[in-house]
């Protein structure tokens, strides 16, 4: 059987590739060209950076923290070096001449005299603390209706601290804080106007009884409930009194009642003043008594 000079034209079987067409016999085929493919091209991968080397956290301030102890000790040695080599600076002999009371030796078996109460403060303190009161200015009297007239000038420790609303506290404080002795006076002028001073001495003891007394009555004077709502006024030439004018006090049935107080405190001596009247009390009316009494401490 000859071979067949073409391709049927025929279709394909089913299922297998198409037939590539044969050449004729007696001839050259053509190169059959192959497909061309694109070289499959790799990604190129995004640079990566060098990892950068941290620096430990705190290592600055630890450097800043040595260099600063180093030079504290260092500066402490070179001072204490120089101070070292330094001559030493004579003191003055402890024996001082001039300080000696008296001046001149006395001969043995003499005492010398006691201080005048000028220079010492302790002879008035120490004798009678009634005559430390003030005197009574002129046109007042003394108020016979007050019970501190009742006796001779003395008043007991729980009679004083009966004229504060939480007395049973007020006394327990006085007996703690080492109270000594109490002395009072009382005037009257007109009608109504009514003046109280105490004198309210405390022990010599390592507790400063009248100065802690007296700042304590003062830190109530700003308070409104139960002070004078404001800081109040400086008492000229004290160094820590003041003195205050209350908000007027008013129930039915009753006259206004007006209240001033003034306190101040020297040495262990607290002097305690209060001014009542159904009429307006100025401000210089109690700063005037205050004054007064402090001249006399």
């Amino acid at each position: 059987m000859e071979p067949k000079d073409t391709i049927s034209d025929g279709p394909a079987p089913e299922g297998g590739p198409a037939p590539r067409p044969q050449p004729v016999p007696g001839t050259l085929a053509a190169p059959v060209a192959e497909p061309v493919t694109a070289p499959e091209v790799e990604p190129v991968a995004a640079p990566v950076a060098a990892p950068v080397a941290k620096r430990p956290r705190g290592r600055t301030a630890l450097i800043v923290l040595a260099a600063a102890v180093l030079g504290i000790a260092g500066g402490t040695a070179v001072g204490y070096d120089v101070q070292a080599k330094r001559a030493p600076t004579p003191l003055p002999a402890l024996s001082q001449p001039g300080l000696a009371y008296p001046a001149k030796a006395l001969p043995p078996g003499k005492a010398p005299d006691p201080l005048p109460a000028s220079q010492d403060h302790r002879v008035r303190t120490d004798g009678d603390l009634r005559k430390l009161i003030a005197d009574r200015p002129a046109g007042w009297s003394d108020d016979d209706n007050s019970v501190l007239n009742f006796g001779d000038g003395w008043l007991d420790v729980d009679a004083y601290a009966r004229s504060y609303k939480e007395e049973g506290s007020m006394y327990e404080y006085f007996l703690q804080a080492g109270i000594r002795r109490v002395a009072s006076a009382a005037w009257k002028r007109g009608e109504h106007r009514t003046t109280e001073t105490y004198l309210v001495q405390f022990g010599s003891t390592t507790f400063q009884g009248a100065k802690n007394f007296a700042e304590g009555q003062l830190r109530y004077m700003p308070g409104a409930e139960i002070g004078a709502g404001y800081n109040g006024g400086v008492i000229k030439g004290s160094g820590n009194g003041r003195y205050c004018v209350y908000e007027v006090e008013r129930k039915p049935g009753y006259l206004p009642s007006y209240h001033a107080r003034a306190t101040v405190y020297r040495g262990d001596i607290v002097a305690d003043v209060h001014l009542y009247d159904t009429s307006p009390i100025s401000k210089k009316d109690i700063r005037t008594l205050a004054e007064r009494q402090l001249e006399r401490l």
